[in-house]
This record gives C-alpha cells, structure tokens and sequence, in this order.
C-alpha cells in the first residue's frame, strides 16, 4: 500500500500490517533480554554494542542517555534496562547522514519518510546548510555555520527576536554555558522540554514546600511501607524504577496504582538479570490498581482524603503534631473536602467510594508513604493543581521529611533537571542573575523569556524570527503540529543541534542548519585532554558521565565547543574566554559553583564515584516557602465538559519510543504490533457510538479551529469508559495551543476532547 500524507500531523500514515495481541501482564523477564540484544547487534554491532551497554551507568562509564532514573551505588554489571538498551544502541549506529545521503534524498522527500525510517537513518556526519530555497542540505564549514549564525542574531531587531531551545539530555556544563551565551547575548528566551512535562511539578512542589523538585532518594524505596503511583507508566517510560519497586515489594511494602491503563509494568516484573527468577511469573507489584478515568486524580485523592479526615473524627489518623508544627491552611483544607459531595468524587473520578475509602486505609495504616508520579498527572489544564493535592496527600501523615517517605515526581531525560538548576529557565530566580554578573561581569536581562508554549506563539506572530534547538525534536515534541511548523517555517533561520535526523530539521526557516555533536557515549577529548561532563538525576544526584566509544565522525563536536563556536560569532567582543570553557570543562564546573547555590566544591565533589545530593530542605523537614511551613492547597474538582458523543484522549508512548525517538513500530506490553496509529477504547464506548473493532476512524478536535488526525484503528483495551488513549507524536496535532495548564503552561496532552468519524 502507497503511504498517504497527513497533512495535519505532517508524517506518513500507515497503517497496513497492523496486529493486536493481548495484553501482557508482565514486564521483563526473557523478552527484555533479547529486545535488548537484538537492538544493540543490529544498530551497532554485537562487539561495539556489548561493550558500549556494559558501560552504561556505571562509575566510571556514561550516564544513560535514557531516563533521569538514579543508580544504586552497588551497580549490575548490566546497569541498564531494554529501554536504556535502545537509546544506547541507537547513539552508537554508524554516521550515514552526510553530504551523499542528502543528495540522494530531498526534503520533500524525507517528509514521506516516517519517524522510524528518520531516526534509523543513521548518526548525522557533518554539518548541513539548506540555502533559501533549496531543496536538499548541502556540507557547510563549521565556521561559516557560526559566522552564519552570528550574521543573523546580529542583525534583529532586538535580543528577543530570537528563541533558545533545550532537550533534557543536555549536560550540566554545555547547558550552563548555553544559557550564559543567551543572557549575554541579551534575551530570557529559553523554553525546553521541561516546559512540556514536569513544568507543572516544578510549580506545584515549589508553592507547596518551597523546591520544585522531589524529596526522596533512592534508598527511601528500600525503608518505604507503602507506595502510591499515579499517572505513570515505569514498565515503558523509567523501566529501571521496576528494580526499585521489586525491591520495596520483597521487603513487605504495598502498591496502589491509579492509573487509567492497567500497565503489565506496574502489574508483575521479572528482573531479567535474575536467572532464578527468570522463568518464573515473577514479582507481584500492585496490590490494588484503580483505573481512574482520564484526569480524574483530584476527585480520586479528595476523595481517600475525605475518608481520612472523616475516620480522624473518631480516631488519630492524622499526623497533627506534624500539621501544627510544619504547615499552613489546614482548616481551610479540610473545611473545603468536608464540603466535597460523594456523587460529585465518584462521577469526576470515576471509582467507586468502596475503593477510595480500601485505598484511604492503606494510606492510614502507612508509616513511611511515598508518592511517585509523571506525565498523566501533569499535562492537564489542572496539571499543577494535580501535583499539588498529592502533596496535601501527603502532608495529613506528615509523610515529607522522614526516611522512606516523600513525593518522587519520576523525570523524563537524564539531565532535564539538571538542565534548570544550571540555569535554563526563562524565568532567572536572583541568585542567578546576581552570580552570573558578578562573576562574568556581564549585564544579564531579567524580563522573563518566553516558555514552549508562547515561543511557538512568537514565531507565529513575527516576534521570534530566530529558533536554535540544542538537542531535541521540537516539532514532534510540541502541541499542535500545524501550528508549530507553521511557526517554525516563518523563521529567518532554524539551528538544530542533533545526533539523529528527525522531523524537525525537515520544517524549516528560510536558512536551516543542523549541527552534529558528540553523544553520551563518545569520547570526548579537548585540547589533548580527555573530559567528562556532569548530570543530574531525578533525586537531586549530581555524577560524572564518561563515554568511551570513538566517536561517530571525526567531524562532530562536543555541544559545549558548538556553544563556544555560536557565543565567539554572537559577541564578538565578548568578556568571557569562551575558549578556555571550551576546552576545559572544569572551568565550566568553577563557573557553575559561582553562581548557583549547592554546587560547593564541585569539582572535588563530582569526583566521588556515587557524586553528591544538593541542597534539598523539605528533605529533612524544612521548606524553603515565605512563612517556612508546608502549604495545604484547596482546588475544586475539575469539571467535566464532555458533550455528547465526545471522548477524552490522553496521548502515551509506546514501548517501542523515548520521548519522540521511534525505536520501533511494536508496543509488546500493550499487544499493539507493527504499527502507531491507534485508538484504545473501551469496546462499550466504541459501541455506543456505533464503530466496529479493528474499523479505520478520524480523530477530531474541536476548540478555537477543527483539527483532524486522519485513519486510526479502533482497538478494544481495557480503559475507563469515556476515555482512549492514542501515541505521540501521531495525535499532537489535535492539541491546541491554547490549552495549557494554569500557572505552569504545559500543554494539556493528556486531557482533550475528541470525537471519531468514520474514515
């Protein structure tokens, strides 16, 4: 069959081949093992990719490019999962996108290929140049791309004409040195990918306790009683949390999930470095799951909530020393769930009281309580109001500053925390404008920059006329398709700094460049001197990372040196010797310590193997809010405006992907083989609105415009009536710019409003 076009979501659709199996109930375990293998022999070779895998995670090896999941200090000599495996074996492939590739194949062209076909299309080799109207990328010196560069940024009108974007893989020092070139060069124009994600984690922990980060350690896993995972899929986005979560199992602690799927991660594991245990059925993980309906979370933690407060009434079940002592608007609070209907939590929620008040009992009977969470909590309208009611959760037991207890908002990308303490924010707190002045000796501007959301916004308006991406696919990663390559097409030039070929560099400005960088996993070695560069973890962990392949083409360059190449053509006459940060990534980390709190000794400090925690008050009890105390938060239970014959559609990945990356076209926990475009329903919903199983359907959005996603098939799944779930990027295209979340601008992927039409 000849591939149509989706001119909406600008990708190939296909969808020939398709197979559904059943579910499976089980993660890991023997098919893990020969994914991994598999992946690694084919990409890179069965010697390179045996060697590169058991470096992975290790002391003196590379960080997982993979998901921001701690290492234990006591390491496997296969510190990796089958997800890690593919993103390894994916960035040790042999560099086949060159100055050949791009005269066989044209723009137009490639645009017919999918995301799978671009990314195995190989490592990019050299840095491209597509001239204004040209139709292929043509090899461009590495001077002449920066002098072109700086040509650009030079002539705008102002600073803020142009758009600095970041991905979460990017190191702690090529980060920092990014944004000190941005604020040099006089703009707060730096979205990235957290703006996307756990934007609206930052906010929520930050109002409530006073970090936007999480308060756990790994270790709190191992002393935890009681685990609460809502709105996460370990098995395929973090599958190394499994080990984490087995362990918490074999020492007697409970699970609850809720979570709208019923995932095979989060229902058994089968650690598939355990031969005893191998052929087994493996570890039980869930003890009761509630498959709460599509943003249904607030209704669902008010309610177990109520039961609390209820049951406290005639018994101590609260932690009221902890309340009175470290928090702030407890009665306010309770006055407000008291005031909460049954009926109301039970329709918004979608379980039944019974349930809820099981779970509440759990909750009461815990000691040490730890709450994990991501995406399905939130990329909603309510996304911050989400997180901050799982803190309220959290507060009634004082479950915040005592071992094996805490919130754990699970990240995405290895260094994407990393990222922001370093300084990518478009909203710089003080200390880091102050540091950096102090210590550069430069002006630094301090209007807040625009985020993800109103970036693409700015290009659309003629307000940013320059986009630079620093990793990443910002066209697959964001909402509205039509709208961000529409914007992305108004530029006067688009940079992308890559390891991959994907979608992105095939929307375009008028000038396009991509720019090839080093991976994790490649030696990188400046001025005869061998370096490492430094992340951090999901738990506030700040480690080494050394690669240790030769890298792809001897034309890629480390990010940090790409850095230092822009800044030179930038600021001519510049203060700062971007030379000498360029070649020594120490100095990065001298620079680093100046101007950001809790990076003290850094240099000394990130050479202990394990690395080193930053500061983390709500950690050991204190809160970093004005009045110093915890703060209860009261939100109202989302409304449901569903009209008749709408649906709400959540998009996830499958375990075939990482974020926008298509390893495959196989979702094996789910049973979803050869091919993406889906839609999970529940088969009562499907027949109500009279559609058959396995029948080929358009997905419609309807907000300020009609958006369509054309010929997707209905697969029957086990799903809360009302709600499917599709992947991304396919369905990004009906997600409208305008729906965000309140306080945090993340984009409301997991919360919109469709209806099906036959196709």
């Amino acid at each position: 069959m000849e591939k149509s076009r989706d001119e909406g979501a600008l990708v190939p659709v296909e969808t020939q081949g398709l197979q559904i199996q059943a579910p499976k109930e089980v993660a890991g375990g023997i098919p893990a093992v020969i994914s991994s293998i598999k992946h690694a022999t084919k990409k890179s070779g069965l010697i390179k990719g045996a060697r590169t895998l058991l470096r992975v995670n290790q002391l003196a090896g590379f960080d997982c490019p993979g998901c921001a999941w701690p290492d234990p200090k006591h390491r496997a000599m296969a510190e990796f999962c089958e997800n890690g495996a593919k993103a390894v074996a994916d960035e040790a492939m042999k560099a086949s996108v060159d100055a050949d590739f791009f005269k066989q194949h044209t723009i137009e062209e490639l645009t017919r290929w999918s995301d799978y076909e671009l990314n195995g299309a190989g490592r990019i080799a050299e840095p491209m140049v597509l001239r204004q109207g040209a139709s292929n990328y043509e090899t461009i010196e590495w001077d002449e791309a920066f002098e072109l560069i700086g040509k650009t940024l030079r002539g705008l009108d102002s600073p803020n004409e142009a758009i600095f974007y970041t991905s979460g893989r990017t190191s702690n020092e090529a980060a920092f040195m990014y944004q000190l070139m941005v604020r040099e060069f006089g703009t707060n124009n730096m979205p990235d990918c957290s703006n996307m994600c756990h934007e609206s984690s930052g906010v929520g922990l930050g109002e409530s306790i006073g970090i936007g980060k999480g308060t756990v350690t790994l270790e709190d896993f191992d002393k935890a009683d009681t685990i609460f995972i809502l709105g996460q899929n370990p098995g395929t986005n973090h599958p190394r949390m499994l080990t984490a979560l087995q362990g918490a199992k074999r020492n007697g602690a409970t699970i609850v999930t809720l979570n709208p799927l019923k995932e095979a991660g989060l229902t058994s594991f089968i650690h598939p470095q355990e031969v005893t245990t191998l052929m087994g059925g493996g570890t039980k993980l869930t003890d009761l799951h509630l498959p709460v309906k599509i943003n249904g979370d607030v209704a669902a933690l008010q309610g177990i909530m109520k039961v609390m407060l209820e049951r406290h009434q005639t018994e101590a079940c609260l932690d009221t020393d902890f309340i009175e002592s470290k928090t702030n608007g407890f009665d306010e609070f309770a006055k407000h769930i008291e005031s909460v209907s049954w009926q109301e939590i039970e329709e918004s929620s979608g379980l039944r009281r019974s349930d809820l008040e099981a779970v509440a009992e759990i909750a009461i009977k815990a000691e040490r309580l730890i709450a994990c969470w991501a995406m399905g909590l939130t990329q909603h309208k309510n996304g911050v109001a989400n997180v901050q009611e799982v803190v309220n959760f959290l507060l009634l037991r004082g479950q915040i500053g005592r071992p094996g207890a805490g919130a754990c908002p699970v990240r995405g990308h290895s260094n994407v925390q990393g990222d922001r303490t370093v300084g990518i924010v478009e909203k710089p707190p003080a200390h880091l404008i102050k540091g950096l002045a102090d210590y550069f000796g430069i002006e630094v501007p301090t209007e807040h920059g625009f985020d993800t959301v109103h970036a693409i916004q700015a290009m659309l308006d003629g307000r940013g006329k320059v986009f630079i991406g620093m990793g990443g696919n910002f066209l697959s990663a964001t909402p509205d398709t039509q709208a961000t390559a529409g914007a992305l097409r108004q530029c006067e030039l688009t940079v992308h700094i890559s390891t991959k070929l994907n979608r992105s560099h095939l929307v375009h400005g008028k000038h396009a460049l991509i720019l090839p960088c080093l991976g994790r996993t490649e030696i990188d070695i400046q001025n005869g001197r061998l370096q490492f560069v430094t992340v951090e973890n999901s738990m506030g962990v700040v480690h080494a990372s050394r690669g240790g392949n030769k890298p792809a083409s001897a034309k890629l360059r480390s990010e940090p040196q790409i850095v230092a190449g822009m800044a030179r053509a930038v600021s001519p006459g510049s203060k700062i010797s971007w030379e000498s940060l360029a070649t020594d990534y120490g100095k990065v980390r001298d620079a680093i310590e100046a101007c950001v709190p809790g990076f003290e000794n850094y240099n000394d400090r990130v050479r202990n193997p394990h690395g080193f925690e930053l500061p983390n008050g709500p950690r050991v009890g204190k809160f970093n809010t004005p009045d110093g105390r915890a703060q209860f938060k009261v939100h109202q239970i989302p409304a449901s405006d569903l009209k008749d014959g709408e649906l709400m559609m959540m998009t996830i990945r499958t375990h075939d992907q990482y974020n926008t990356t298509i390893y495959g076209l196989d979702d094996r926990y789910r049973g979803v083989m050869n091919g993406r475009r889906v839609v999970l329903i529940n088969a009562k919903d499907r027949e109500r609105l009279g559609f058959q199983a396995g029948q080929r359907v358009d997905i419609i959005s309807s907000y300020d415009k009609v958006r369509r996603a054309p010929e997707f098939v209905l697969v029957d799944y086990e799903i809360p009536p009302g709600s499917v779930a599709t992947y991304f990027p396919e369905t990004n295209v009906l997600v409208p710019l305008s729906e965000f979340a309140h306080k945090s601008n993340t984009p409301a992927s997991k919360s919109i409003r469709v209806t099906l039409a036959k196709h």
